[in-house]
């Protein structure tokens, strides 16, 4: 996909399969709106092919490719009640009034917005907004629903309600879902499986399970949670083992790798909860600079001969700012990736 000389996706090919939720994830620029653009119809791509439903739609219009969408900002008709709203894609097919009548009773029931059908977006809340623009998207049944960022908009109580909803409603109506989002939370709460983007690529694509504790790359495992990269020295390597050296700390320790081809130093992508405070015995030593309560987990900013490194545990050690500790990672759980 090019715009003159930029090119805004590079060789992205992706397989979804019938009644799968996909989220494509990644930061600003990443392609990801530009791909989901381009599955609707609003994009046409320079290479390649779009394929619903074994049916090439490369150059078909929007609106003969049988797709739902939902928009950030909903794109409600103002001038048009609920009601209303949601029926206009029944209209625009020339469905018959009685099924109209029927489909828009049932699609409102399915968002519980059924008892607010007379009253104007104007008159709703963010979060019936966005049910209202889910309503209409689904009335006519399409085989695959695209979603923008819908759920940007909104507070974070309600967007992990309504991201609870919609995973409800995709178990209850196996309709295929492919949802934009550049929050990461939001994609591994409620996506099959999710596609990290960036700069136009795709990275890696997997469930979210497979993403966080075995990313294929430095920016995958700092994007889907975060990381801690430590400089290790590459002792011995044995098949996708290598025995190396972690600055700080005396022992040596055995990890997997991602392809050190011959390296001699590498980077160790330790997760903050991948950690562990030691008492005695060998551990890096750093000191507390900032200790957060966060309810279920205590968050802990250190610095350290490795540099500035976060600590999460679940247990609270009592330590504050400019106590002396010593750390260790659970490196069964840590991967290896070359230095850059």
């Amino acid at each position: 996909m090019k715009y003159g000389r930029f090119t805004a996706l590079h060789d992205v090919s992706i397989d979804v399969e019938a009644g799968e939720f996909l989220a494509l994830l990644g930061p600003s620029g990443s392609g990801k709106s530009t791909m989901l653009m381009a599955i609707g119809g609003f994009n046409i791509p320079t290479s390649g092919d779009v394929i619903i439903n074994d049916e090439v739609v490369t150059q078909k219009a929007p609106h003969l490719r049988n797709v739902g969408i939902v928009f950030q900002r909903y794109a409600l008709f103002p001038h048009m009640t609920v009601w209303e709203n949601v029926a206009y894609p029944l209209r625009r097919r020339r469905i018959a009034s009685a099924e109209v009548a029927k489909e828009v009773t049932q699609a409102l029931e399915m968002v519980s917005l059924e008892t607010l059908a007379h009253r104007f977006p104007a008159e709703l809340s963010g979060g019936q907004q966005q049910r209202v623009a889910l309503a209409r998207a689904l009335v006519f049944h399409p085989p695959v629903l695209l979603m923008d960022e819908p759920l940007g908009a909104l507070d974070r109580k309600l967007r992990q309600q309504l991201q609870m909803e919609l995973k409800k409603l995709h178990r209850s109506l196996g309709t295929t879902i492919i949802l934009v989002t550049h929050d990461q939370e939001e994609a591994l709460s409620m996506a099959d499986r999710v596609a990290v983007m960036a700069e136009g690529r795709l990275l890696q694509i997997g469930t979210p399970t497979e993403l966080y504790c075995h990313p294929n790359s430095p920016f995958v495992a700092d994007f889907i949670g975060e990381s801690n990269f430590l400089d290790v020295e590459v002792v011995t390597v044995a098949g996708d083992l290598a025995t190396i050296k972690i600055t700080g700390i005396e022992e040596n320790r055995t990890v997997r790798h991602l392809g050190l081809n011959g390296a001699n130093s590498a980077k160790l992508a330790v997760r903050p909860e991948y950690f562990h405070v030691c008492g005695e015995g060998p551990g890096l030593a750093a000191t507390v600079e900032e200790v957060a309560f966060q309810g279920d987990s205590v968050a802990m900013l250190l610095s350290s001969q490795q540099g500035e490194l976060k600590l999460k545990s679940s247990i609270s050690h009592g330590f504050k700012h400019g106590d002396r500790i010593k750390i260790a990672p659970d490196c069964e759980r840590c991967v290896l990736f070359p230095s850059d």
